[in-house]
């Protein structure tokens, strides 16, 4: 098979089904009828599996990869990627802010540059000021703590050649940021400039928002670890100096100590960096025993192919 197109489902009834003409019509300029496309239905709550499921009956193009429940969107993503079997993937959001027509254009760049993935890159992060801003801020810290240089507005949408997914498959974490292992399984990777549109409201939600932005950390980072120890050691440099002096104050000024407030501003400031300290670790020790236990990062109810 010539090429796969591989996308999750999530409240996605309202674009679906045009989803799947404009991603088909765009196929077949590429590779005639040689083509799958590969739902991966994320724990949808709404009609978007009965709709796949019809669309499933009616085209033999369609497989839909049915999950037990909501896993999250970079985990479900991997799992459609695996049950692809084209010679080129194209990964690709189903809410159509993401337009199907892209794949035409990242296989000519591809062919013509001769590489292993081409992927989408807004020119300017869509969304509020805070969105933005936000976005910027994460990626710059991202890529400060782990000595990386991951590119910046990343959309979903890419091209992928087999020898690239299979290399890609071979990260085995439980805790899933995807567009750090894009980066990581390295490769000729090119950038595209696209103009994402705004059709349907985010699921990530600022609380996701911020579990991806202390999971993509800890993932590919151990810089908070490293900042934990030298705080801590020049915490307990000052309070060895401070402690000095009180020495030398008590033997050669005999200058009565006063300061309760100091001290227990500073029992309070040790104790509260301490508590701090000991979540940075146990975060790091959560995703060990995440990762120790080998459960799968998600779980296939069902595969639905056409009945011949």
């Amino acid at each position: 098979m010539k090429l796969s197109i591989v996308a999750t489902m999530y409240q996605s009834a309202p674009h679906l089904l045009e989803f799947h003409h404009r991603a088909s019509e765009a196929a077949r300029k590429l590779v005639a009828d040689d083509y799958e496309i590969v739902l991966v239905n994320d724990g949808s709550p709404d009609e978007s599996m009965k709709m796949a499921r019809q669309l499933v009956a009616r085209d033999a193009h369609v497989v839909v990869v049915d999950l037990s429940r909501n896993f999250g969107h970079h985990k479900a993503m991997m799992t459609g990627l695996a049950h692809a079997k084209g010679e080129r993937i194209f990964l690709i959001d189903s809410d159509l802010e993401e337009a199907p027509e892209w794949l035409l254009n990242f296989a000519h760049i591809m062919t013509q540059r001769s590489c292993d993935v081409v992927y989408g890159v807004q020119e300017q992060r869509k969304g509020s000021w805070f969105e933005r801003t936000s976005g910027r801020l994460f990626y710059w810290l991202l890529n400060r703590l782990s000595g990386d240089d991951l590119p910046q507005n990343v959309v979903t949408a890419r091209l992928m050649t087999r020898r690239y997914v299979n290399a890609l498959l071979l990260h085995r974490e439980r805790e899933v940021f995807i567009v750090g292992l894009w980066h990581l399984t390295g490769f000729e990777q090119v950038a595209e400039i696209v103009g994402k549109t705004s059709s349907s409201q985010t699921s990530y939600t600022l609380r996701k928002k911020l579990s991806l932005m202390v999971n993509a950390i800890t993932s590919f980072s151990n810089a908070p670890l490293v900042w934990v120890f030298n705080i801590g050691a020049m915490i307990s440099t000052a309070a060895l100096l401070y402690t000095l002096y009180l020495i030398a104050n008590w033997l050669f000024f005999t200058t009565p100590l006063l300061g309760w407030t100091s001290v227990m501003a500073s029992i309070w400031l040790v104790g509260g960096m301490i508590i701090c300290f000991i979540g940075v670790v146990g975060i790091y020790l959560s995703k060990i025993f995440s990762e120790i236990k080998q459960r799968p990062y998600t779980i296939v109810r069902d595969i639905h192919r056409h009945e011949q």
